[in-house]
């Protein structure tokens, strides 16, 4: 009998009378309960938050007058307290939010310890770089990055549908780990596009810049993910649902 390929829909499928594996019913336990989170929501939200907002404050500084390196660090601390309201509100820090602090709080002393605006520009790139090494590093994990954390926001229907499809279909789990790979690779290229704006350009352009770039390589890599998503789905021959 021929293996079924892997199903990417948001309908039930026949996992829901399937018995799972004990990795999945961890998985499930995991999952958040009781509210659905829409991923567009949740991207729309968190670029809101820590990307144009900290942009919009920066430029609002220094037309009031501030300095470029105290308004750096000022429009900078706003995804560190965003954070810090996410755990006391949650009441629980998970290892994501807890790599984002770490992040955030070390390049933050080191642009207080220098006063140099430019390092506080670069500080940027070292989130980015870790973030893109992270997610490489998770195709040595039994998950990837990609499966990890998308399933936490899938709904329920559909993570159930995709926790059958990793242990049943041997090209799911190469779609995930090579778009991982992919989202890894862009932000470390993100990472270097971030460090060389920081010490070749004025200073008072390289944060709108640095955030166009972070757009850039965002969209591309999603087309990408969503181009080898449709090609997986043609050559299993089922509609594609991207």
């Amino acid at each position: 009998m021929a293996t079924q390929g892997p199903r990417w829909t948001d309908g039930a499928t026949q996992a829901d009378m399937e018995p799972r594996t004990e990795e999945a019913e961890a998985e499930a336990a995991a999952a958040p309960q009781g509210e659905e989170r829409n991923p567009r929501t949740m991207l729309i939200k968190v670029t809101a938050l820590d990307i144009a907002l900290p942009l919009l404050l920066y430029y609002g500084l220094r037309m009031l007058g501030m300095n470029q390196w105290l308004a750096l660090v000022v429009s900078g601390a706003l995804p560190l307290a965003r954070l810090v309201y996410q755990v006391v509100r949650e009441r629980k820090v998970e290892r994501t939010t807890l790599f984002s602090l770490s992040i955030i709080v070390t390049s933050t002393l080191v642009s207080l310890l220098t006063g140099d605006p430019r390092l506080v520009l670069a500080r940027e790139s070292y989130f980015t770089a870790l973030v893109g090494l992270w997610m490489l590093s998770t195709l040595l994990a039994k998950r990837p990055f990609l499966y990890a954390a998308t399933i936490q926001i899938l709904p329920e229907a559909t993570a159930r549908s995709w926790r059958e499809d990793w242990e049943n279909s041997p090209e799911f789990r190469k779609a995930m780990r090579l778009m991982t790979a992919a989202w890894g690779a862009a932000f470390l290229i993100d990472a270097a596009g971030r460090v060389v704006m920081a010490y070749t350009l004025p200073v008072d352009s390289v944060p709108l810049l640095g955030t166009g770039l972070l757009v850039v390589m965002l969209i591309a890599v999603v087309q990408f993910s969503k181009a080898y998503a449709k090609r997986l789905s043609a050559r299993l021959g089922r509609p594609s649902s991207v």
